[in-house]
């Protein structure tokens, strides 16, 4: 190792500490085993350098004699471009003030490595006190440095995770008072900052909880578990409000194992326990009149046969049928019907005590349940009289006054059947006798009506001729980005052209065709059909677009994905053009089925989206198992959403919810530009309805693709 020799490792003198003889290979070893560098260096502009030791190489991957005098670099070049002002500012500092250098700063190794290092020294004094020398140690200290830096990253994004979370981030005493709270935790409960909450809030169990006991269930379940996971809880505001929260929390215990704190998040949740408490009404309600729907129809009615069968009492079925809502609905639009709807909903419940019950079947079809009727059928007979008389009030629509009238048919148990199914197919039979009689009146059940099968064989005949002679006709629906207001899809409506009734829609038809079994190849004809066009519109070189087929429960099979893929192949277009609509109770009848169908079929390259999204019981959560594209918010929801803030919270809920899910939104039934512009501020994907355009014969779609293609054209 070549070396200059040092005045300062040099003996000193003979005195008895020194008596010991000292040898240069002695101190050579020494300071070879020292993990690090020592170095003598003159106060000069580069630091020159007159002694260093052996470690040099290990530390800078230069020979101590590439720094000796500066024969390949100097110290002051050794130094990180970056550092060097500051090392330099430092040793100046020291040595003025004749303190001892202590710095740390990068150095530049021979291979291009950045090293940490600290070093430490002194200035050496000549007789005059003027520096002479700079001498001291360096060492490598990158891994403590490094894991200081990263201690401090990680401090930092802690804090940020803290102070920036979506949910609430909380540290609470075990006796209820709040140790530390993020600015989330504070919005959510409504304070002005973390520090009001801490100071204003100090007792949970009292201020906080509208039940508490919920907070005596919280403290059960941290001293049986340590930990509380989705604990939801209603809750008080600042300003009094009442809010839901779903909390997650542990206890910390210290190393004694004595309980220190707990601590976990919040979320509000108030939104979706509207949407979960909103779902369930849609479960056993009719969204459009509020009134109990089909599945809550069946169970009171098991209930009341249950309970006349133990007690006695005559219970009767009521099927009341509209007789003029097709014409209202097809002139004046689905809106004055829908409005028609509630106002019968609403008169037929005057007309009932409070044991019964109305509810609608479905279209304009409303089933009252009347229980322990008095009197017998005089008893009813008055009952539907007056339920007669409050249908054919006079109602307005806008400047028009219209006079409605019903057909109503009775079944009575047990006289005319002994369960829910035949008493209401009796009372249905009956129904249909009133309309043969002239209508606006009520016809009791006799076994002689079942005759009337013979028209539903009518009716069947005649679908089955629609179907081989060509009657039923497509129409679309165009599909529009709420984006740019461009078309984006088109659904594929079917409608049947019959010779003696004229344009028939399809709530009138495909009812019947679901119960006898047609919907299935009336729904494959609607598949070929819509393929077959959409592939004519491509060749024809207009802008290509998805057309979306709606599917019948009965079609979800173990062949239906086999069938799809040869309606694309025989009709040569593409399965990204394709998009299929299912039902949400579809989709949640048999989940299992449904989901290997809906797998296979997403296999082809089609695309899956839920018609009719909130009318049945499902929760986004559960469609994380399904392969769906996209969610149809449905009319009913849409309808009132710039009036109802309950329809407006669904709405945003659903729209928020099913983009976590990477799922996109269809708003159908729109109508006006307020319902557009509250689904375009609100983040929807997709919109279609009267507002943008009715549906339309393939002519009529073909021009609005051409105009389409122009404006793009334009454009560009």
């Amino acid at each position: 190792m070549k070396t200059a020799a040092s005045p300062a490792f040099q003996d000193q003198g003979n005195s008895s500490v020194h008596s010991i003889p000292r040898s240069p290979r002695l101190l050579e070893t020494l300071l070879a085993n020292l993990d690090g560098v020592v170095y003598r260096s003159r106060d000069d502009e580069r630091w020159t350098i007159e002694f260093v030791s052996e470690g040099c190489l290990e530390l800078t991957g230069y020979l101590p004699e590439d720094l000796l005098l500066n024969q390949r670099l100097s110290f002051a070049d050794l130094i990180h471009p970056d550092d060097r002002e500051m090392v330099r500012a430092h040793v100046a500092q020291c040595v003025a003030a004749r303190r001892r250098i202590d710095v740390e700063y990068r150095i530049s190794r021979a291979d291009g490595e950045t090293r940490w290092v600290w070093a430490r020294g002194v200035g050496i004094y000549g007789a005059g006190g003027k520096v002479e020398a700079l001498e001291g140690f360096m060492q490598d200290v990158t891994e403590r440095k490094e894991a200081a830096q990263a201690l401090q990253e990680a401090e930092r994004r802690y804090r940020s995770i803290f102070e920036n979370a979506i949910e609430g981030v909380f540290q609470t005493t075990p006796d209820g008072t709040y140790i530390a709270v993020n600015p989330a935790l504070a919005r959510i409960y409504g304070y002005r900052s973390p520090e009001d909450l801490i100071v204003s809030l100090r007792d949970i169990r009292h201020q906080l909880y509208v039940e508490p006991e919920r907070r005596n269930e919280f403290m059960r379940l941290m001293e049986e578990r340590g930990q509380v996971s989705n604990f939801e809880s209603r809750v008080y505001r600042r300003d009094g409000d009442i809010i839901w929260i779903s909390e997650n929390a542990r206890a910390v215990c210290d190393e004694a194992g004595n309980l220190v704190c707990y601590e976990g998040t919040v979320e509000a949740i108030t939104e979706r326990k509207l949407y979960e408490a909103e779902m369930r009404h849609q479960a056993t309600h009719d969204a459009l009149t509020g009134l109990p729907n089909r599945n809550m129809l069946h169970d009171h009615l098991q209930r009341a046969i249950n309970n006349a069968r133990q007690k006695g009492g005559l219970t009767a079925v009521a099927f009341v049928d509209l007789d003029q809502f097709k014409f209202i609905n097809d002139s004046l639009g689905h809106q004055v019907g829908d409005e028609l709807l509630k106002t019968v909903a609403q008169r037929l419940q005057s007309c009932l005590r409070d044991s019964d019950m109305v509810a609608r079947q479905g279209g304009d079809e409303f089933v009252l349940v009347l229980q322990n009727q008095t009197g017998g059928e005089a008893g009813i007979a008055e009952v539907m009289q007056r339920i007669l008389a409050a249908v054919s009030r006079p109602w307005q629509a806008g400047d028009r006054e219209f006079h409605i009238t019903s057909s109503i048919g009775v079944s009575r148990y047990p006289t005319d059947g002994k369960d829910v199914e035949t008493l209401l197919k009796s009372a249905d039979s009956a129904m249909y006798r009133a309309k043969e009689q002239g209508r606006n009146n009520f016809q009791f059940f006799a076994p002689w009506m079942d005759s009337q099968v013979s028209n539903r064989l009518e009716m069947l005949i005649s679908l089955r001729r629609a179907l081989d002679q060509q009657e039923f006709k497509l129409f679309y629906q165009p599909k529009l980005s709420l984006k740019d207001g461009s078309i984006i899809g088109a659904e594929a409506l079917i409608r049947w052209e019959s010779p003696e009734q004229g344009m028939i829609s399809p709530d009138r038809f495909i009812p019947f065709a679901e119960e006898a079994g047609l919907i299935v190849p009336i729904g494959e004809w609607v598949l070929r059909t819509a393929c077959r066009q959409n592939k004519a519109w491509q060749d024809a070189g207009l802008p290509p677009v998805p057309v979306a087929v709606n599917l019948s429960p009965r079609q979800m099979n173990p062949a239906l994905p086999d069938f799809v893929a040869d309606v694309l192949a025989q009709s040569g277009l593409a399965a990204a053009w394709l998009e299929l609509e299912i039902t949400e109770n579809v989709v949640m009848k048999d989940a299992e089925k449904t989901v290997a169908a809906l797998h296979a079929l997403k296999r082809l390259g089609l695309q899956i989206s839920v018609d009719d999204f909130g009318t049945g019981y499902s929760s986004l959560s559960y469609l994380r198992r399904f392969p769906v594209d996209a969610l149809k918010i449905d009319k009913s929801f849409v309808r009132d959403i710039a009036r109802d803030a309950d329809s407006a919270a669904i709405v945003k809920a659903v729209i928020s919810l099913a983009h976590i899910l990477n799922l996109r939104v269809i708003a159908e039934g729109v109508e006006d530009e307020e319902q557009h512009a509250f689904l375009k501020e609100n983040g929807c994907d997709e919109v279609q309805g009267y507002y943008f355009g009715k549906p339309m014969t393939a002519a009529d779609f073909t021009r609005r693709l051409g105009e389409e293609a122009g404006r793009l054209g334009e454009a560009r």
